[in-house]
C-alpha cells in the first residue's frame, strides 16, 4: 500500500470519528472498496460505550418484577440468575474488567458503597483502550460479579446496584 492511499485511509478514519461526535452515534462500520480483492473494513467506536447500559439494566425490571413477583420460587431463580436481577449493570463490550485504576490502587467501589449516577464503578478494557463503565443511576453496591482481570463478554453482568 503506498503512502498517498494510507493518509488517504487515516484522513477517512478521523471523517468517521467526527461524524460520530457530530451525530452522536456510538460506533459506525464501513467497508472500503479500492479494487477487487483490495478493501478496507473500518469499525469506529466511542469509547463511551456506556449509554446502553441504563437502558439494558432497566429493561428487566419491568418485565421480571410484575411476572415474577407473586411467586416465591420465581424470586429465587432471580437471585440464581444476576443477569435477570433488574439492577444488574451489564458490560457494554467485550473486554478485561479491572477493578481499580492501576495494581495497587484503591479499587472504584467495594460491596456496600454509595454511588452516584455517572460514578465510575470499573474500567473494561477493550482492544488496549481503557473504558471507563459508569454507575447508570445512584444507589447501593450490592454484588460485584467480576473478579479483577476477568474477561467479559458483551451483556455480561457486572455488578447488582440496588
Amino acid at each position: 500500500m503506498s503512502q498517498k492511499n494510507h493518509q488517504s485511509d487515516v484522513d477517512f478514519i478521523e471523517a468517521l470519528a467526527s461524524l460520530l461526535r457530530e451525530h452522536d452515534l456510538s460506533e459506525i462500520e464501513v467497508r472500503r472498496e479500492y479494487g477487487e480483492d483490495d478493501t478496507l473494513d473500518v469499525r469506529v467506536a466511542r469509547g463511551i460505550a456506556a449509554a446502553p447500559v441504563p437502558v439494558a439494566a432497566a429493561a428487566p425490571a419491568p418485565v421480571v418484577a410484575p411476572a415474577q413477583a407473586p411467586s416465591p420460587a420465581a424470586a429465587a431463580s432471580t437471585s440464581d440468575d444476576p443477569a435477570q436481577d433488574p439492577g444488574a449493570v451489564t458490560s457494554p463490550m467485550v473486554g478485561t474488567a479491572y477493578l481499580q485504576a492501576e495494581p495497587g490502587s484503591p479499587p472504584f467501589v467495594s460491596i456496600g458503597d454509595k454511588v452516584t449516577e455517572g460514578q465510575t464503578v470499573l474500567i473494561i478494557e477493550a482492544m488496549k483502550t481503557m473504558n471507563q463503565i459508569p454507575a447508570p443511576r445512584s444507589g447501593t453496591i450490592k454484588r460485584i460479579l467480576v473478579e479483577d482481570g476477568a474477561p467479559v463478554e458483551f451483556g455480561a453482568p457486572l455488578l447488582i446496584l440496588e
